[in-house]
């Protein structure tokens, strides 16, 4: 008996062996660098948030079928402090894992992954949640931007400041290419409008939580409206910060900051005054986005943000792509897959948190930029700007296939 029982142990023990090495044979890995600890941390961990619950999802249906095999998902996470080289040693060893793609949320660490991931017998997709629009500029073949460009939103920021007959602005957003960038873009959007920039004092909203040299100088300058914005929990600090220097003037934020997540540091939205910014995630009533919201906070215990939803749909288009393409290996093929997986089936907002409708040549997802405004301390209704479409017919497309159907939808005409 004794020797049977010890037969049978071995071989339920070379069963288990065996079923475990199939399951890591099967497994898709895919990484996230970004900061998670310092001042940006909340940022980064909202961003591997959203990617580690749609990688949940995606195993608890039981993955994907490639060419008639069946995929899970392995989701592998290292922490980069928004550090340039940080960011491509962890690439270098994700990629070494066998990651097909590295998940990053800061254009200062993005542009060195897309120096390296194109190198031959080394490549990797960088999926890059960023809205600078000089990353499609870098023509990298294996790239997807999985957030909208900013574009719609600083022409509409300057445009709904103006309206309100503020002329003078003064920035003070993040260092760092991403906000280098869109001072750059502001300050010729702004003049060529009619405006007046009065003071440019950015600060490193990554590692700084002290603004008060930055808005003291901008403040002395007597503006209507400031620029302002970098990770929301920062942003948040300089919103604080300017009021209790007497700031009475609007805001405006660039896009990294979310005016809901604001909100609920700042005890509300009293102290944001006269604002625009991205609407929340559920400021769009799309049935995706409160089934996405519930179910995000019971897992997460925190709230949603921008950062979690389009990243957990960056995760969901990454594997349509994936098993589209019919590969696991190939990964040129799953990255010109995108368009095709997309086009046959878009991504709306009945099952996710935003809608996805394509993907452009350079590589940014079809995704709707929301706007939102607060007045007198008010959240007003949010808009859904649509940029990509070319035609009346194409946004009347969109139109008629988004479920988001309450919202003024508004084509941004590039």
């Amino acid at each position: 008996m004794k020797k049977w029982k010890l037969l049978v142990c071995l071989v339920a023990m070379s069963i288990f062996s065996l079923s475990a090495g199939v399951s890591l044979a099967d497994e898709i890995v895919v990484g996230f660098s970004g900061p998670l600890s310092g001042p940006a941390a909340e940022y980064g961990q909202d961003i591997v948030s959203g990617i580690d619950m749609a990688v949940k999802e995606l195993n608890a249906d039981g993955g994907i079928t490639v060419a008639g095999k069946k995929y899970t998902f392995k989701l592998e996470r290292l922490d980069d402090r928004a550090d340039p080289v940080q960011a491509v040693n962890n690439a270098r060893r994700l990629k070494g894992g066998k990651a097909i793609a590295v998940f990053n949320g800061v254009f200062t660490t993005i542009a060195p992954l897309l120096k390296i991931n194109e190198e031959k017998g080394n490549e990797f997709i960088v999926m890059a949640y960023t809205s600078t629009p000089k990353l499609e500029d870098l023509g990298n073949s294996l790239l997807v931007g999985t957030t909208v460009t900013f574009m719609p939103y600083l022409h509409t920021y300057a445009d709904w400041a103006l309206k309100k007959g503020w002329k003078k602005c003064a920035m003070v957003t993040t260092l760092g290419a991403y906000g280098d960038e869109n001072r750059a873009v502001f300050r010729e959007v702004w003049t060529k409008k009619g405006g007046i920039i009065t003071a440019d004092k950015p600060a490193n909203y990554y590692t700084e939580t002290d603004f008060s040299a930055p808005l003291a100088a901008a403040i002395a300058t007597n503006p209507d409206v400031m620029l302002i914005g970098g990770p929301s929990a920062t942003t948040a600090l300089v919103v604080e910060q300017a009021r209790s220097m007497g700031f009475k003037g609007g805001f405006m934020m660039i896009d990294q900051a979310k005016q809901d997540y604001m909100a609920k540091l700042l005890g509300g939205t009293q102290q944001m005054g006269n604002l625009i910014g991205t609407g929340g995630v559920v400021s769009v009533p799309m049935p995706g986005a409160s089934t996405f919201e519930k179910k995000f906070v019971e897992q997460y215990k925190k709230m949603v943000t921008w950062e979690c939803a389009l990243n957990y749909t960056g995760m969901h288009a990454l594997a349509k792509a994936i098993a589209a393409a019919g590969t696991v290996e190939d990964i040129h093929k799953i990255r010109a897959s995108f368009d095709k997986a997309l086009a046959a089936s878009p991504m709306l907002g009945d099952k996710y948190p935003n809608e996805v409708f394509g993907i452009t040549k350079a590589g940014r997802l079809w995704i709707m930029a929301s706007i939102q405004t607060i007045t007198n301390g008010k959240w007003d209704p949010s808009e859904l700007h649509v940029w990509w479409p070319k035609t009346q017919a194409e946004f009347d497309k969109v139109k008629s296939l988004s479920v988001a159907k309450k919202n003024p939808f508004i084509w941004y005409k590039q």
